[in-house]
C-alpha cells in the first residue's frame, strides 16, 4: 500500500499506475462483472493488464517498483487503458525515464538576471514575478507584493507559492475557491516531482506539507498532475475586494528553470479598475512592498 507522504522519487511510476487504475469505473469502460466483489476501487490489475495487452505479472511488477525499463509501445498501452489526459500521459512518460536515470545533479543557487529583473520594475500596470519550477519566487514587483504578500516580510525558504497556499492563513484567505486553487498546486507540484526526482529542496517542501497539511496529503496521495496553462483565478483582497485576473506565465530562454508570471484583468472590466486602483495605492510614498529579488 502506498505511504501517502511519500517523498518524490521512491516508487513514482508504479504509484500513479496504482492511482489511475483506482480512479476508473470499470463499468463505463464495458467491462463484464463477473460477479465478484470489488475489494479495492477501480480496476483490477488483471483488467488493467487485459486492456493494456500485457501480462498481469507485469503489471504487478511496475507497480511494485520491480521492473524498471519500460518500452514506448507498452507506456502508449498502459496510458490508453488508463485514458489518461495529455498531462498525465506525459507524466507516466517522464516517470517512467526517471526510474532509469541517474540521481539528478542538484541545481546550484539561482538567480535573476538583471536584465530580467529590470523588465519586472518597469512592469508598473502589471503584478508580476519570477519562479522557478518548485515555485519559489525568486523576484517580484510592487504590484505583485500588494496583490499577494509582501514577500519581503517572508524569511526566504517561506517564499514559496505552495506553501503559502497551504500553511499562510492570509494568502490562503485570498482565494475565493481554495480547494480548487490548492488542488492545482498540488498537481503541478506532482508533475515537477515527476521531472526532477532527487531534487533535495523539492522533496523537502513536500515532506513539511505532507505533515503539516492534511489535505495537501490525501491530494499529493491522489497522483493528478497538471502541467503548465492558461489560468483565470478570483481573488478576495482586502483592499479592493473581489477581483478576477488572468494569469499569464512565459518562460525565460536565457534560465530554462525559471517562469514570469504576470496577473492581468479583461479590459474595460471591473476587475482592471480595481486592479489599476491597487497598483495606484501601492505606489504611495509610505508603502514597504518595494520591488526586490533574492538568491536561492
Amino acid at each position: 500500500m502506498e505511504n501517502p507522504g511519500s517523498p518524490p522519487g521512491g516508487n513514482d511510476l508504479g504509484e500513479f499506475l496504482r492511482a489511475r487504475r483506482a480512479a476508473l469505473d470499470p463499468h463505463r469502460l464495458g467491462l463484464p462483472d463477473d460477479g465478484r466483489l470489488r475489494r479495492v476501487p477501480g480496476l483490477r490489475r488483471e483488467e488493467l493488464a487485459q486492456l493494456a495487452h500485457v501480462s498481469i505479472d507485469y503489471v504487478v511488477r511496475l507497480e511494485q517498483g520491480r521492473t524498471r525499463r519500460v518500452s514506448r509501445p507498452v507506456l502508449d498501452a498502459l496510458a490508453d487503458a488508463l485514458q489518461l489526459a495529455p498531462d498525465e500521459r506525459a507524466y507516466l512518460f517522464t516517470v517512467a525515464d526517471a526510474t532509469q536515470a541517474a540521481p539528478a545533479r542538484q541545481p546550484a543557487g539561482q538567480k535573476v538576471d538583471p536584465q530580467l529583473q529590470q523588465l519586472l520594475d518597469g512592469m508598473h500596470d502589471i503584478p508580476a514575478m519570477v519562479l522557478n519550477r518548485r515555485m519559489d519566487v525568486l523576484a517580484w514587483n510592487r504590484g505583485a507584493a500588494a496583490l499577494l504578500t509582501d514577500f519581503a516580510a517572508l524569511p526566504v525558504p517561506e517564499r514559496n507559492l505552495i506553501r503559502l497556499t497551504f500553511l499562510d492563513d492570509a494568502y490562503r484567505s485570498l482565494y475565493a475557491d481554495w480547494p480548487r486553487a490548492a488542488r492545482e498546486c498540488v498537481a503541478v507540484l506532482r508533475m515537477e516531482a515527476g521531472r526532477n526526482p532527487g531534487n533535495r529542496a523539492l522533496t523537502a517542501l513536500v515532506g513539511e506539507l505532507t505533515v503539516r497539511d492534511p489535505d495537501f496529503r490525501t491530494w499529493w496521495a491522489s497522483h493528478q498532475v497538471r502541467g503548465p496553462r492558461q489560468l483565470t483565478k478570483t481573488y478576495r483582497h482586502p483592499v479592493i475586494g473581489t477581483v478576477t485576473l488572468d494569469v499569464q506565465q512565459f518562460g525565460v530562454d536565457t534560465q530554462p528553470d525559471q517562469q514570469l508570471v504576470a496577473y492581468t484583468a479583461a479590459p474595460d472590466s471591473p476587475s482592471q479598475e480595481s486592479l489599476r486602483f491597487l497598483l495606484q495605492w501601492s505606489a504611495q510614498p509610505d508603502d514597504h512592498t518595494a520591488n526586490r529579488s533574492c538568491h536561492y
